[in-house]
């Protein structure tokens, strides 16, 4: 057991000036993927500032439309929520998804955002992991990556984002509210957390000492029908190998918008942004469906043990768009 320094934070500033201060400080609030961290020996922080009991617990409607979460809503909360479910039912599935139905009633919105990756290799300290131990190299790259992404990878790390909530946040162009020293600023979910590229260790464009305070999700008329399907290995309490989340705006059998995202294959929550494109104005049927998907993964890197993904993910594409196409005719 490594010692380390406890506070419990009163107010949001000075929670972020006493992490700011402290270059061995972290932020912890439900603590679901932290403790597990602590317990392995990937993070050894000297002191932890507990943000659990700020008053960032609400869903709020924003003036003009849409919601603001508190950073520390959980998990089971925002799903269970009336307005998450009647606006944005694809994030009531997503949360519904992850997880089990006890760390949902722990887990919290930003720290959702920021849990870091099941890669084996990245949670075994002896393994070489780029994102643990900077230069140590990535043993993913000649090891086991059924798990693995296969958009957005690099020479140094292959590892998956893990969060479903994510996925769907991202679909429904959330934007983070980030609380620093220097004040408050806001940052669109799509570009929150980083490409591994050569620094894999930086998962995400937060500075140390900033808090995530707040996502807020814009009004978006057709997430009313939006769904998300998670693929896995078992029905519950498993990581995804491909999810989807999506949104369809479908007239006289034309897709006139639409909003797509991918888990399980990215080493960050995909935005299907070539998919998007694709689709928009076209028919909405089974195969510009499929071919829309085949142009998002033409850029896909699979290994040998995560080849599946690709037919996998464009059959999983298919199948939610299509139902969301059906429910649009009746």
């Amino acid at each position: 057991m490594k010692p380390f320094a406890y506070d419990r934070a009163t107010d949001a500033d000075g929670a972020v000036a006493t992490v700011t201060a402290d270059p061995d400080a972290m932020f912890v609030a439900g603590g679901t993927n932290l403790v597990d961290h602590l317990k392995l020996g990937l993070v050894t922080p000297e002191h932890l500032v507990d943000v659990s009991r700020l008053p960032l617990d609400q869903v709020t409607e924003r003036e003009g439309g849409g919601l603001r979460i508190g950073a520390t809503v959980r998990n089971a909360d925002l799903a269970a929520h009336p307005l998450v479910r009647q606006l944005y039912p694809v994030l009531s599935h997503a949360l519904l998804a992850g997880a089990s139905g006890q760390l949902r009633n722990v887990a919290t919105t930003g720290g959702n955002l920021l849990q870091r990756t099941r890669c084996a290799y990245f949670q075994d300290v002896t393994a070489a992991c780029n994102k643990r131990d900077p230069g140590s190299g990535c043993a993913a790259l000649s090891g086991w990556t059924r798990y693995h992404a296969i958009l957005g990878t690099s020479s140094d790390c292959l590892a998956a984002h893990p969060s479903d909530m994510a996925v769907a946040m991202v679909a429904l162009d959330a934007e983070v509210v980030v609380l620093g020293p220097d004040g408050e600023r806001r940052v669109a979910l799509e570009h929150f957390h980083r490409l591994p590229g050569d620094r894999p260790d930086l998962e995400t464009v937060l500075e140390h000492g900033e808090l995530i305070t707040a996502v807020e999700i814009p009004p978006l008329a057709m997430a009313r029908r939006s769904a998300y399907r998670k693929v896995r290995d078992r029905a519950s309490y498993a990581f995804a190998l491909v999810s989807v989340a999506a949104a369809l705006d479908v007239q006289d059998g034309v897709v006139r918008d639409v909003r797509l995202a991918l888990g399980g294959v990215g080493t960050r929550p995909w935005r299907a942004r070539v998919a998007e494109e694709a689709l928009v104005g076209g028919p909405a049927t089974e195969a510009a469906f499929a071919e829309a998907a085949r142009a998002e993964l033409a850029a896909a890197s699979p290994t040998d043990d995560n080849a599946f993904k690709i037919p996998m993910t464009r059959s999983t594409v298919v199948a939610v768009l299509s139902g969301l196409a059906g429910e649009e005719t009746r």
